[in-house]
């Protein structure tokens, strides 16, 4: 829990801070309605930050989530209030996000919701995963994925592109070393 920290300061306030406020309310709360309409629990959605945190902390919400995504997921659900078992389950559920498809650079460390360290990313996995739950005929939330858009060009055209030297390389019109003195000293 948030207990177990010392308090910050200094740099380490002011990164905090920073962090706290990507979090947006809104879509904590969409994540919430979402996680509702999905587990059937009666949770309060409010979007924030201490009632996401509440709701969300102990992982078990989180593994009946992923559960009713794709039954059978995450094989052992811990009730038990300890530490390390909620930790467990908010591994466990990391672990099945990961199956369902959410990229790595969209999931979130234990410590960010255990600790509430940045409940921004955990807001961030969410979404992500409300996004796959649309491939296993859940309800889903967020943008529609995009779908492969694959394109295939003639050789004619690939060989017409190589001749062209695109302005991000640079240009050297006009260029000369005139004015550099490499070794010679300024006299006084």
């Amino acid at each position: 829990m948030a207990t177990h920290r010392a308090t910050k300061s200094g740099f380490a306030a002011e990164a905090q801070r920073k962090i706290n406020a990507k979090y947006s309310e809104e879509l904590a709360q969409e994540v919430l309605e979402w996680v509702k309409i999905l587990t059937g629990d009666n949770i309060n959605v409010a979007g924030d930050m201490d009632n996401f945190y509440e709701v969300l902390k102990d992982g078990t919400l989180l593994c009946r989530l992923v559960n009713e995504i794709q039954p059978g997921i995450v094989k052992k659900i811990n009730t038990s209030s300890m530490a390390f078992k909620c930790m467990e389950n908010i591994n466990a559920f990391l672990e099945a996000a990961r199956q369902l498809g959410v990229p790595a650079q969209e999931t979130f460390q234990t410590v960010d919701l255990w600790e509430r360290q940045n409940l921004n990313s955990v807001v961030i996995c969410l979404q992500s995963l409300g996004r796959k739950a649309g491939n296993y005929g859940k309800p889903s939330i967020g943008p529609k994925e995009a779908e492969k858009n694959e394109r295939h060009f003639s050789e004619e055209k690939l060989k017409a592109g190589s001749t062209i030297i695109g302005l991000q390389m640079g240009s050297n019109k006009g260029a000369n070393q005139s004015g550099i003195n490499f070794g010679n000293t300024r006299h006084m």
